[in-house]
């Protein structure tokens, strides 16, 4: 038997007949579309002729238009997700590759972090050097949230376009360049060039943090993916950590020897320059789009969805009229804008109680960012295992918020040992946060895309962060940190109500759970991808691991 279809076929048409008839060749107006017989016609209205041919095959032609409205209302998640009814038969499996590919993702972003945070935490020490202001120093802190803003819209329509590896060799390759320009910057009259060099890492920056959603979900299966996205997130957690530490060490306060101080800064940025080239070709060669086949039932469906469906524009609209998603980029925003104007200021409020203390800033900034690193692990492991999103979200909240206010009011107390305790517990649930924002969000916007909605999330972030980062300077320089600290505690109270009215619809979690009892049909392997005879296949709907 085969169908005619007459008029412009619409996506809801299209949906129901390859359903229903289990079309083998979908066309568009006028194309006859080869049908086998798997269900009733819908009615009779839409019937516009039957014609029997000699051969015995017969010929419907059905009206479009009529035949939508006789569809019926359908189900939300399956209009979102064409190919869902029959996830069951789409094969799944991991491959050995996304380690590789995670570790180098986190490497560079790790580099790209600590070119970020390694000027504020000597801050004193370059504006002796460049002989500008602080406020121009932190400036180079700022430029990275500035740059995003505008830049996180083509940055997603890239990743969304053209995919993870072309998004990935931007973001190395313009991180190296950045770093070898510094290098050009070294002088007593150079601050523009520096400034120059931190807006390419600034821009570079655009193309890595909205990649660890999208790296963990394409790439690892349904009961890694929060740790994955966790470790993607740690590496550019650990380069601040490491921007805390190093430069304090590298680069002394030798006031009474500027060129002393030049050669030690020169050593900072060749050493950054040199690392970050050698990952840019790391990223050459490890880093691909996605695998031969997907790791979760979540992907394999969205991989049924022709590309010409998809509209960037929409995908836009449809996660701003998302309501828990526009709560979440607020929530999230106020959190993650918090941790960046503390990690920014961080120096002037150490160096405000406890002067010449510019060693034990930066140990005390590694303490912050390394329970911070513990924090997102952990949580990433908790989420993996009970799957309670806006549970774990809220508590982490509340206990940031807590951490934030044990923190304001130690800060005078003249123990430095007390700010190392009161910075790492601050740290483990305020940058354990931020992985755990990106996984809500993934889920609570299925099946849109993880890098739109993780470059949303993160443009609120930077919004929020040059916001809290001007205010607090300002309120730390004219008055003290206590005022400034008690702003930043104010806004993360608020952040905790507006968590706390998220609607929670765990649509990918719900998308690879369906059907797990169910076999999978197995496709015939690709000649690159055939495992090794005395590997067992699995029946299970969960994906299997192999090399690539």
């Amino acid at each position: 038997m085969t169908l005619l279809v007459t008029g412009e076929v619409s996506n809801a048409v299209k949906a129901h007949l390859t359903a229903v008839f289990k079309v083998s060749s979908l066309g568009m107006s006028g194309v006859v579309i080869a049908v086998h017989p798997g269900g009733p016609l819908l009615g009779t209205r839409s019937l516009q002729r039957t014609e029997e041919l000699s051969n015995g095959s017969v010929h419907i032609t059905l009206d479009p238009k009529v035949l939508e409205q006789e569809l019926p209302p359908p189900d939300e998640k399956e209009a979102m997700l064409p190919g869902e009814q029959n996830n069951e038969t789409l094969e799944t499996r991991l491959y050995w590759r996304r380690f590789a590919v995670l570790a180098v993702f986190s490497l560079y972003s790790l580099v790209n972090a600590f070119q970020w945070i390694q000027y504020c935490i000597i801050t004193n020490i370059f504006t002796g050097y460049y002989n500008v202001s602080s406020i121009a120093i932190d400036w180079l802190s700022v430029v990275y949230m500035v740059a995003y803003i505008p830049l996180i819209f083509p940055a997603t329509w890239l990743l969304d376009k053209k995919g993870l590896r072309m998004t990935a060799l931007l973001g190395a390759g313009l991180n190296a360049l950045g770093a070898w320009v510094k290098c050009a910057s070294v002088g007593p009259g150079l601050f523009w060039v520096t400034m120059t060099a931190q807006i390419i890492c600034s821009v570079a920056q655009v193309f890595i943090l909205g990649l660890p959603s999208r790296i963990a979900s394409v790439w690892f299966g349904p009961g890694e993916v929060s740790t994955a996205c966790a470790a993607a997130v740690l590496g550019n957690q650990l380069g601040v950590a490491i921007g805390f530490l190093l430069p304090p060490v590298l680069v002394p306060n030798t006031a009474d020897d500027k060129d002393l101080m030049g050669h030690n800064i020169s050593i900072m940025f060749y050493g950054t320059a040199g690392v970050s080239t050698l990952l840019f070709f790391l990223t050459v060669f490890v880093i691909k789009d996605r695998p031969p086949l997907p790791p979760s039932k979540a992907q394999a469906v969205l991989s049924t969805v022709p590309a010409e469906d998809y509209s960037y524009k929409k995908s836009i609209i449809n996660l701003f009229k998302n309501k828990p998603f526009v709560l979440l980029l607020i929530s999230y925003g106020i959190m993650t804008g918090s941790f960046y104007s503390v990690s920014t200021l961080l120096n002037q409020m150490i160096i405000f109680h406890y002067p010449g203390e510019e060693l034990n800033t930066g140990r005390i900034g590694l303490t912050l960012v390394v329970a911070g690193m513990f924090g997102s692990i952990l949580c990433g492991i908790w989420l993996d295992r009970t799957k309670t999103y806006k549970l774990t979200t809220l508590i982490v909240y509340i206990l940031s918020f807590v951490g934030m206010v044990v923190f304001t009011f130690t800060l005078n107390l003249n123990h430095l040992l007390v700010i190392f305790f009161t910075a790492g517990a601050l740290g483990f649930f305020m940058t354990g946060y931020l992985p755990i924002g990106f996984e809500f969000g993934v889920e609570i916007t299925y099946p849109e895309s993880e890098g739109t909605s993780s470059g949303l999330l993160n443009a609120f972030a930077q919004v929020f962060g040059i916001i809290f980062t001007f205010i607090q300077g300002h309120l730390t320089t004219d008055y003290s940190p206590l005022s400034g600290n008690i702003f930043l505690c104010a806004w993360i109270l608020l952040g905790i109500v507006l968590t706390a009215l998220i609607k929670s619809d765990l649509k990918r979690h719900g998308v690879n759970v369906s059907n797990i009892n169910k076999g999978q049909a197995v496709p015939t392997e690709l000649p690159s991808e055939k495992a090794s005879s005395d590997v067992k296949q699995e029946s299970s709907s969960l994906p299997r691991e192999t090399s690539i």
